[in-house]
């Protein structure tokens, strides 16, 4: 159960997804850095498309990001994260 929940968070689609959810809660250079993240992806692997693999890396970039500079508002991302994951309109089912 909770591999199956961690799995979830991690794969591209789920990270895709979210943070194009995100966009609208993040300041300009937080989007500037969600934005070169997806630029700079480079190889796409065999299951995913293009724009799902490059929003997904544009959110890893968006936290390695704010892991080094800004560990405080690091939490507050990630905290906005799981609200919009598992209570916002696009969540899957409630957590039982």
């Amino acid at each position: 159960m909770m591999h199956e929940g961690t799995v979830g968070r991690v794969r591209a689609t789920a990270q895709a997804k979210l943070v194009t959810r995100l966009l609208e809660h993040l300041s300009p250079e937080e989007s500037d850095w969600v934005r070169r993240g997806r630029n700079a992806a480079g190889g796409v692997p065999r299951n995913l498309d293009l724009s799902t693999y490059r929003l997904a890396t544009g959110f890893e970039t968006l936290l390695g990001y704010l892991f080094l500079a800004n560990p405080e508002r690091l939490g507050v991302v990630l905290a906005l994260c799981d609200e919009l994951q598992n209570h916002g309109p696009d969540s899957a089912s409630p957590k039982t």
